[in-house]
């Protein structure tokens, strides 16, 4: 089957047939549903998540096994699922509905205090690391290897910088990748997002308010959850979440490792991302290269 067409009537058909106390519901789309998923409102209380892809598709019955339980041991809430729909003749993998959580992304400019989103976050992300992680899902295709080796990405990397010779410092940023490459998480494997970026973080009232979408989660190496400081931490809002996250020189070095490999492959035209992600990429390579030198 060829992937199919996500829209409202597609998704109305799906709730008749299979969720038909809900079929009255009027049903439209969220204003950004995401890339990995397709969201729409369902009701005033719920929504609809479906993937967009087949490699999106296990991230569905991940989230619905590991929501609930994790959201017992975190600080701040997240997603809550309330059923798992099934493929069918028209659409080929599994979705989810999920309560509706109000809530702007996470812009510099709707937060009150950055060193107290700083601050928040990182405890947020200190609980996650310390939930209990016995028989969670190891990194792999589900979650492109977020929580694994860098490795995965040594060739697509080195390609990015090709392209980009003579527009960057290649030789500062081969440092960088070399440095994350030499090293490796020496703890037990712990839980982690795998995507804390600006969209999947809520804000109300200038606060953090939520953490959502946790389709690239797993357990293993977090260091990939520390992209956010130069996504959108400077200054001194970046050095209280530096502070506030007691990892070691070699977790941090992936983090700047896992930060420059997909800013690279943005601004290398190797995504399709639009020019907005392009012009940020280049800003984020710039805060991680200077990072390296005053911290490696």
């Amino acid at each position: 089957m060829d992937d199919p067409v996500i829209d409202t009537a597609l998704v109305r058909r799906l709730i008749a047939t299979q969720f038909p106390e809900w079929s009255a519901l009027p049903i439209r789309p969220v204003d950004f549903g995401g890339w990995d998923n397709r969201t729409f409102h369902l009701g005033a209380g719920m929504t609809v998540r479906l993937p967009s892809a087949a490699h999106y598709a296990d991230q569905v019955a991940k989230e619905q096994q590991w929501l609930p339980i994790l959201a017992q041991q975190l600080p701040l809430p997240i997603p809550v699922p309330l059923a798992m729909g099934r493929p069918d003749e028209s659409y080929p993998w599994p979705w989810s509905i999920y309560e509706w959580r109000d809530g702007e992304t996470a812009l510099a400019e709707r937060i009150d205090d950055l060193c107290e989103f700083a601050t928040t976050l990182a405890g947020f992300l200190d609980a996650l690391q310390a939930a209990d992680a016995t028989g969670g899902p190891p990194p792999g295709s589900h979650n492109f290897f977020r929580g694994g080796s860098l490795k995965v990405y040594d060739a697509q990397t080195h390609e990015a910088l090709v392209r980009l010779d003579g527009r960057i410092d290649t030789r500062l940023a081969t440092q960088v990748w070399d440095a994350a490459l030499s090293t490796s998480w020496q703890g037990v494997p712990v839980w982690f997002h795998g995507d804390i970026a600006y969209g999947n973080l809520l804000v109300r009232n200038g606060r953090l308010d939520a953490v959502i979408d946790f389709g690239t989660s797993g357990v293993g190496d977090p260091a990939c959850d520390l992209a956010i400081t130069w996504h959108l931490f400077e200054g001194e809002s970046r050095e209280v979440f530096r502070k506030a996250r007691p990892l070691d020189a070699g977790t941090w070095a992936r983090g700047r490792g896992w930060t420059l490999w997909k800013s690279l492959i943005v601004v290398a035209g190797m995504t399709g991302a639009n020019p907005v992600d392009v012009k940020r990429s280049w800003q984020v390579i710039d805060g991680v290269l200077a990072d390296h030198l005053a911290w490696a």
